[in-house]
């Protein structure tokens, strides 16, 4: 079958009727990626955290590489090699590995912290990696969004900086531009094709050093720290990013990013169901704020 032929895109400018699917599809893989710090760390707490970072993308890459076959999907082709690879980079090895090491030292609460600049790293990502060029309004309101969430986190957690923060750091800034890639090239393949040749390309990779990190901590490991790598597996590192890849393409890297910003007030709502955990005023006080900022700022061009 022929591979697909690369094509030039000029600077993508959405319509209202894109702008608004693709906030749809954004909050859909928002969704998904919700429990990711949470479920990491309930892995982490039994398993190493190398073969919990690197080792969720080789079972992802099984599912990639069936769902390819099944859809009989063409090669992507030589040219898009470069810019999957920079994809799987950030969003198959960095993001994974380096908060999965970063969850061994913090609680997820506080890695809530520093992923709360994830919407503004992948705006940011996007205008450098996409040539988006958002209006002053809308980097007002990622900016304002941005400082809503890291003070609520940082309030609601009671977090101060430590070490394990600079690897948090790097964990935003591979996302940032494995998000703002993939949303490019979602403009040239399907979105689910784009994480699937992603997950595959770099399997042989991550597979070497997820064998590496086996050890015998994986017979003795509870059913919670297996049940949290399944999550991270199946649903961080696969189906979450069909939905979020199609959004980004449809309404805009810089614009859907900014609903990352609802990821940890998701968190806390998905505590309150299925921990029966309280949610007070503050908290949507904070989600009303952020909720606003992003209706705002999606007007940006």
């Amino acid at each position: 079958m022929a591979p697909t032929e690369p094509v030039s895109l000029p600077v993508h400018t959405p319509s209202a009727s894109d702008r608004r699917k693709g906030l749809l599809f954004g909050l859909v893989g928002v969704a998904s990626f919700s429990l990711t710090l949470p479920a990491t760390r309930l892995a982490v707490a039994a398993l190493d955290p190398v073969f919990v970072g690197l080792g969720r993308a080789v079972v992802a890459a099984v599912l990639a590489a069936i769902a390819l076959a099944l859809a009989r999907a063409p090669w992507p082709g030589r040219a898009l090699l470069p810019r999957l690879a920079l994809v799987a980079g950030g969003v198959v090895v960095g993001f994974p590995l380096f908060s999965a090491w970063a969850m061994r030292y913090v609680p997820a609460a506080h890695g809530a912290v520093v992923i709360g600049l994830l919407p503004l790293a992948t705006a940011v990502a996007g205008a450098w990696i996409a040539h988006e060029r958002p209006s002053r309004l809308f980097w007002l309101c990622a900016l304002f969004g941005s400082a809503v969430v890291v003070g609520f986190a940082l309030w609601q957690g009671g977090g101060a900086p430590q070490p394990a923060d600079g690897l948090l750091v790097l964990a935003v800034v591979s996302a940032a531009i494995g998000y703002a890639e993939g949303g490019r090239l979602a403009r040239t393949l399907p979105g689910w094709q784009v994480i699937c040749w992603a997950l595959v390309l770099a399997a042989p990779v991550v597979s070497i050093f997820t064998v590496l990190a086996a050890d015998a901590r994986l017979a003795a490991a509870p059913l919670s720290a297996w049940a949290g790598f399944a999550y991270v597996s199946i649903v961080s590192m696969f189906l979450g990013f069909f939905a979020w890849y199609r959004g980004l393409a449809l309404g805009g890297i810089a614009t859907v990013g900014q609903v990352q910003l609802l990821q940890p007030f998701l968190t806390i709502a998905a505590s309150a169901a299925l921990l029966g955990e309280e949610i007070d005023a503050a908290t949507y006080l904070a989600a009303a704020l952020v909720i606003g900022s992003i209706a705002i700022g999606r007007r940006g061009r």
